[in-house]
């Protein structure tokens, strides 16, 4: 078993040092580090946020003024006989946007960069919004129907943007079966250890990696994966519509319980954030960019905004105009990091754990335990810790076992897009369930969870330098279909877009045949 671990732990080494050289590339290089805060700031984030910004001063901040026009799509949305529908889409992909980064992640950027980094969170968040509006439109415009259901995303815009070389497309989407296969162990893990933690806190007993109950465990929570894999994209929807909600609301009201009894730490709370994102202490290494480059890089990778890992989604959707979905998606990111992110942020630096005698043993717990540990801070010993232990344990689960919902289902679409043959999907559906079990099974032969997430770094970085490209090469489309939108004048088709779309064609056919249907009857 140690042998066995030690070669895992070092093919992830390997993943990682690749991850690192994009990451860090050209903060690595001497004479670029010598700049004033931009040494400070990767390439890759300099390209995210200036994408976002870009989009955003391009289509005149949609992420303002069509919000409320996303939230009402969202709460009036219809129900689907083709496709999925936009809030079960919306559902689909928060499911993989509000993960277990939403608390790991914070909580590491947090650790390192100090309370400042969640200001620039924010920033990201918003700029990252109208990236999300960009790409998910462009997955609605280049979308295809197969059967009863659409399969869109990043393959297929892709491949379109390409002139249409299938070649592409393929790459394009064994590429996202990839990213799924390395992310995927993370989430088995986390999913398992959560549920081993909500057993020990409801029982009392401390249980070993390798106990029997963890093994059944395994088994239910694997079962419930390959139930959902062989189900479909339509019995995963039907979890998520159920889990996402649940798990969102219980933990925002968990976590606004906790502010709503240490109000008076409330006003130190926004302070902190703002002041120490230009200057943080010098426990959190005193530099504002070290500040500014862990809450733009934790931020945008919670939210994904860029990487094109969540237009799968976007494009199922049955929305009445690509840019309708658009506007949806761009409320996910929304929920994920001005809510749920900033969520986490309240409790941990409300707690203050790096001002206390014992912030030297904080620093060096776990991510999770250093969230828990600062759950404590604001609760104190007792009951209601015992209870809000709990819950946070849950709802940790929860998030990581959506998440590998929705790396099952996008994986799938994927396969579909690459080919029709039952015979691959049947293959990548047995592929990403043994991986599945490979990272549970991490956890059980006690196996260190970080070097896991060193597979999920390196396939992040790899999405987001194969996506920005293609956003920028189909800006010119999404332009065209915001032009339609705001104008409101007729559907969306080949003819407003000038060129051809036929999915779109046909689903205004269809609009016009039921609306004569309905005026005959």
């Amino acid at each position: 078993m140690i042998v066995m671990n030690e070669l895992i732990g070092n093919v992830c080494a390997v993943f990682q040092k690749a991850a690192d050289l994009i990451w860090e590339f050209p903060t690595n290089l001497a004479w670029y580090k010598c700049i004033p805060l931009l040494g400070q700031l990767p390439l890759v984030i300099i390209l995210l946020l200036g994408t976002g910004l870009y989009f955003s001063l391009s289509l005149r901040f949609v992420q303002i003024r069509y919000f409320s026009r996303g939230l009402r799509s969202l709460i009036h949305g219809k129900k689907s006989h083709q496709g999925i529908s936009p809030l079960a889409a919306f559902l689909l992909s928060t499911a993989m946007r509000v993960g277990p980064g939403n608390i790991l992640g914070v909580t590491g950027a947090v650790a390192v960069g100090g309370p400042g980094a969640l200001f620039w969170m924010w920033l990201s968040a918003f700029f990252g919004m109208a990236t999300a509006f960009v790409e998910s439109t462009l997955s609605q415009i280049y979308k295809d129907r197969q059967g009863d259901d659409y399969v869109g995303g990043l393959p297929c815009y892709g491949r379109k943007l390409s002139g249409g070389a299938v070649w592409i497309g393929a790459v394009l989407g064994f590429l996202y079966i990839g990213y799924a296969v390395l992310c995927l162990p993370a989430q088995g893990f986390n999913t398992l250890s959560a549920m081993t933690a909500v057993f020990q806190q409801v029982s009392g007993e401390q249980l070993a990696d390798d106990a029997s109950v963890i093994w059944l465990f395994f088994l239910v929570l694997w079962g419930l994966s390959v139930f959902s894999a062989f189900g479909g994209l339509k019995r995963i929807t039907a979890m998520t519509d159920v889990l996402v909600p649940v798990m969102a609301v219980v933990y925002v009201l968990t976590v606004l319980g906790l502010a709503v009894l240490n109000l008076e730490r409330l006003p130190w709370f926004f302070y902190a954030v703002v002041t120490e994102a230009f200057r943080p202490e010098p426990i959190f290494g005193g530099a504002m960019g070290l500040a500014l480059s862990q809450g733009i890089k934790r931020g945008l990778m919670s939210n994904e905004a860029g990487q094109g890992t969540l237009t799968m989604a976007a494009a199922v959707s049955d929305a009445d105009h690509p840019c309708e979905q658009g506007c949806i998606q761009a409320i996910g990111v929304f929920l994920d990091t001005m809510v749920i992110c900033t969520m986490t942020g309240f409790v941990l630096i409300m707690g203050q754990a790096w001002l206390t005698e014992s912030a030297s043993s904080w620093f060096a717990l776990g991510r999770l335990e250093m969230f828990l540990a600062s759950c404590g801070q604001l609760l104190g010993q007792g009951a209601a810790r015992w209870a809000v232990t709990l819950v946070i344990s849950i709802c940790f689960g929860i998030f990581s076992f959506t998440c590998l919902l929705g790396f099952l289902s996008f994986a799938e679409i994927c396969a579909r897009q690459v080919s029709s043959s039952s015979a691959l999907l049947t293959g990548v559906r047995i592929l990403n369930l043994g991986v599945l079990a490979f990272g549970m099974a991490a956890h059980i032969a006690g196996f260190d969870l970080s070097a896991l997430w060193n597979l999920s770094d390196f396939a992040n970085i790899v999405m987001v330098c194969c996506n920005l490209p293609l956003l920028y090469l189909g800006f010119g489309a999404v332009r065209k279909a915001f032009e339609n939108f705001e104008i409101g004048q007729g559907a969306f088709g080949s003819d407003s877009f000038g060129a051809e779309l036929p999915v779109w064609d046909e689903k205004r056919s269809a609009g016009k045949q039921l609306a004569g249907g309905d005026s005959v009857g």
